[in-house]
């Protein structure tokens, strides 16, 4: 691991995110984020700015983005946001709003 990046309480479940996410892992880093743009799913915004943060901190630390490779990618389950909506008979349900949390990691090409 070069550079890392984490996405931290993002809103969407941990497995709508980890759909995405199996798609980008070993791709290269430039690749993955014009990869990202014609993929139709929600969470590739959150799983955009994790990586354009990833290679960020990667230029920082002086390495070619070129040769860059996603190494390392998880998303998992965060705390849940409980909220209540009006049900029948004077009751409450409970409605569950899911976040999750993004890693990437970079490493340089293997040749």
């Amino acid at each position: 691991m070069l550079a890392s990046a984490k996405g931290k309480f993002l809103r969407g479940s941990g497995k709508k995110v980890r759909q995405v996410v199996d798609l980008i892992r070993g791709m290269k880093a430039n690749e993955a984020l014009s990869f990202l743009k014609f993929v139709d799913k929600r969470p590739t915004y959150y799983i955009g700015k994790v990586l354009q943060s990833a290679i960020a901190n990667a230029k920082n630390k002086g390495l070619n983005v070129d040769e860059l490779v996603i190494s390392k990618a998880c998303a998992d389950d965060g705390p849940r946001w409980k909220r209540f909506r009006a049900a029948a008979f004077g009751r409450a349900s409970e409605i569950l709003k899911r976040t999750s949390h993004i890693t990437i990691e970079l490493d340089l090409k293997k040749k």
